[in-house]
């Protein structure tokens, strides 16, 4: 097992270290394509490299411009790792465990619970003694696509860790404005439904925004048409707004929405390549609020 998972680290960094020649070939190309389209002349710096030096640049290795670019005719994107990550999710169910930091306070276990209740096909443990290490191999080993560490400052959980599972990325966010299930009036004795929900997801533009609404739409699996259960994650600002509700048709074109809760805000603070318990892994990006321009300016 030790051995299996040290040769697919292996893989996994070696296509990482290839990722950036890669990408640097694909926008040459994609570069070029463009000039070639705008029938402009093509610069002497991105023809070398590219089919053979002079030969490309002067007439393409001996075939046209549009011969030698066709590889790219069914390319919208260049293939990297970060695609790997999730290329089988929708083809399974995913598996998550869900864990406290230790000794946490009822408010922090009732949290967990909760968002154990919001994540079908999920699995709370007590952490007790356990080291982190030891609880990503045992999620490996029970084949768990994903694990989730809550943590808590005086009573109020303020931070998420999300990890997927085998080879990352793992995602850290700060909580903010918690509220529980008992603390939403309507639907404080109310039970909560078992169905696969439907998700919403608002104002995730950039390529950062649509790397951490992968990690987190690929934490469910996917619903059936009929489902009455919706959740919801809202960015605004940078930060994004969790609900849970359930919906009834009340009409040909009207619902009437329930909010079951629980309610949060949570804020991506950083981004690493590897899993929790790889603490060399390197870090793909990290918030920097502290510059002239961070507070001004939005990342999702």
């Amino acid at each position: 097992m030790l051995r299996r998972q040290a040769r697919e680290r292996r893989e996994y960094m070696y296509l990482k270290a290839s990722e950036a020649r890669e990408r640097q070939i694909f926008e040459r190309k994609q570069k070029i394509r463009q000039l070639i389209a705008e029938g402009k002349s093509i610069p002497k710096e991105l023809m070398d490299g590219l089919q053979g030096g002079d030969d490309a640049r002067n007439g393409f290795g001996g075939m046209g411009a549009g011969a030698a670019l066709k590889v790219d005719e069914a390319q919208a994107d260049v293939m990297t790792s970060l695609d790997s990550e999730y290329a089988r999710a929708g083809t399974y169910d995913p598996k998550i465990l869900i864990t406290t930091s230790r000794n946490p306070s009822s408010r922090l276990s009732q949290f967990a619970k909760e968002i154990r209740l919001c994540l079908p096909n999920s699995t709370r443990i007590n952490r007790g003694g356990y080291t982190v290490g030891e609880l990503a191999a045992a999620a490996r080993s029970n084949a768990m696509t994903d694990m989730i560490v809550l943590h808590e400052h005086r009573g109020l959980p303020d931070a998420m860790v999300v990890s997927h599972f085998p080879h990352g990325p793992t995602l850290l966010f700060t909580l903010s404005g918690v509220v529980l299930r008992h603390e939403v009036s309507a639907h404080a004795q109310s039970t909560v439904s078992e169905q696969y929900p439907h998700l919403v997801f608002e104002g995730f533009n950039s390529k950062l925004g649509s790397r951490v609404m992968d990690a987190l739409r690929f934490l469910f699996p996917v619903p059936k048409e009929d489902s009455k259960r919706l959740m919801t994650f809202a960015n605004q600002g940078d930060y994004i707004s969790f609900r849970h509700h359930v919906f009834v048709k009340t009409s040909h074109r009207e619902v009437q929405l329930a909010e079951v809760g629980p309610r949060f805000e949570m804020r991506p603070y950083e981004i690493r390549q590897g899993t929790v318990e790889q603490t060399d892994a390197d870090v793909e990006w990290v918030l920097r609020p502290f510059m002239n321009s961070g507070r001004k300016r939005n990342q999702l």
